[in-house]
């Protein structure tokens, strides 16, 4: 690394790797100039304080000892497997470790794949300005002086959107476990073999409601449940009457399933409460902008006495489980021990209060997630020709294209969307590059083409996405 240009960070100044190796020893310099053709010997690692004297940094002494061992260890183990180590490369990979130790390993990612709720990239996008410094009043009634409940921030907006009470979970894992154990621990649960799905990360309903101690009561066929079956399943040990929206799969062909108002019927006539989980929590109707997905006051309003959905799918919000419903309900929910251990802390309570007032005030432009879905198909094409414009000595073309909402959400539906869709020599090398940028941008390969959709690149990531396109070309 003799000569090398790479700046790297010293107090508060930057300093290049050739000025200071221009101050190791004769001697040093000597030890640690192996032939590159031959194998390294153990013997030719520097012990940590002879590194230590070529690494003058800021960072605290245990640090730079601790990062220092573990570059050695790595080194040892590579010689140790006849690797050729290149010595003189040491103090350097120490500035690296301690570079990298300052980086968040969470990072604000460009998502040009045109997968809304992208669900490896954090699933929806929060606004920017979701979170508020410093105290605030998470379980303090301002009013009364006194120690208060932190369901209030968000339980009367919950109320106001969908027309039931709610209380809020960390996510709709938990909200599904909660119910089921609340309400049906050692009893049975009946459900449609059709509804026994799995979701993202091995996480299976059968599963989870063996964990809740409810008992699975299965009724129908993959593909065809009659009212009947529940009703001839039902028996003095049911305690609860489930639906699971199938928001990530879709059954088609000879196909039955009752109306929620059929099933919500034979649940009040049985005095069994009757729960929803619709996964992808819709609290506008989308059939407009060509998503078709369940509302959720519209399945309160059928008759369920309990609907579950997430916070950070179609909400538009961060992670969250939200159950709404009865109040009866909601209150042996509260009490369950395990609702403490479920609950969320003050940074979800404040993004999702915001996300709900916005939707509740009507203005979906405000959250991005709505924005992107509702964003018009010309509106998309005039952002496209605007960037193609200024990718000047590129093979650029604007195309049609689909979008998809993802996350677990609208299986076999799309969106339009028009594309820029880039040739390049090597398609997989740039895209690589891409990723490895600052910041990172996440795009997808089709035909051996680049494909940008700029439904999910946020207006103002855009001049980012300019540079980021230069900074992997000229790589």
């Amino acid at each position: 690394m003799v000569g090398s240009s790479r700046a790297i960070l010293n107090g508060d100044r930057l300093i290049g790797v050739s000025h200071i190796l221009r101050h190791v020893s004769n001697t040093m310099a000597a030890q640690y100039n192996g032939n590159p053709g031959m194998n390294t010997s153990l013997r030719e690692l520097p012990s940590i304080d002879e590194v230590l004297q070529r690494v003058k940094t800021h960072h605290p002494r245990d640090i730079v000892v601790a990062e220092t061992r573990r570059v050695l260890e790595e080194l040892r183990e590579k010689i140790k497997k006849g690797a050729v180590v290149d010595l003189e490369s040491i103090p350097q990979r120490v500035f690296t470790a301690l570079h990298n130790l300052e980086q968040p390993s969470l990072r604000h990612v460009i998502n040009a794949t045109g997968v809304v709720l992208h669900t490896n990239l954090g699933r929806a996008p929060l606004a920017t300005d979701s979170i508020r410094e410093g105290y605030c009043n998470l379980e303090f009634n301002l009013e009364t002086g006194k120690r208060g409940k932190r369901d209030i921030h968000a339980a009367s907006l919950v109320e106001r959107l969908t027309g039931k009470p709610g209380l809020v979970v960390n996510n709709n894992a938990a909200a599904v476990y909660l119910v089921l154990n609340s309400l049906a621990a050692g009893s049975e649960v009946i459900v449609s073999r059709g509804e026994l799905i799995e979701i993202g990360d091995g996480f299976r309903i059968p599963d989870i409601m063996a964990r809740s101690g409810a008992i699975l009561r299965e009724v129908g066929t993959t593909n065809r449940t009659r009212l009947d079956d529940y009703r001839d399943a039902i028996n003095d040990r049911t305690r609860l009457i489930m639906k699971v929206h199938p928001s990530n799969f879709r059954i088609s062909g000879f196909t039955a399933s009752p109306p929620l108002d059929k099933l919500s019927s034979l649940a009040r006539e049985k005095n069994i409460p009757l729960y929803e989980d619709l996964g992808s929590g819709c609290l506008i109707d989308l059939k407009h902008f060509g998503v078709e997905e369940p509302v959720v006051s519209d399945r309160l309003k059928a008759g369920a006495s309990l609907v579950s959905f997430s916070g950070d799918k179609l909400l538009g919000g961060p992670q969250a489980g939200i159950i709404a419903g009865e109040p009866e309900l909601l209150a042996a929910l509260r009490q369950n021990p395990m609702f403490r251990a479920l609950r969320v802390d003050k940074l979800t309570y404040q993004t999702l209060e915001g996300v709900l007032r916005t939707i509740l005030l009507g203005r979906f432009e405000e959250i991005p997630v709505l924005r992107m879905i509702t964003m018009p198909l010309d509106r998309i094409r005039v952002r496209a020709e605007r960037l193609a414009a200024q990718l000047s000595g590129w093979a650029v073309d604007v195309r049609l294209g689909q979008s998809i909402i993802g996350g677990g959400s609208t299986p076999d539906q799309s969106l339009p969307t028009w594309l820029l869709s880039l040739a390049m020599p090597n398609t997989v090398q740039f895209e690589k590059g891409l990723r490895s940028g600052t910041p990172p941008v996440v795009a997808r390969i089709e035909d051996d083409r680049l494909v940008l959709d700029l439904r999910t690149v946020l207006e103002s990531e855009e001049e980012e996405l300019l540079a980021a396109l230069a900074q992997a070309r000229s790589r």
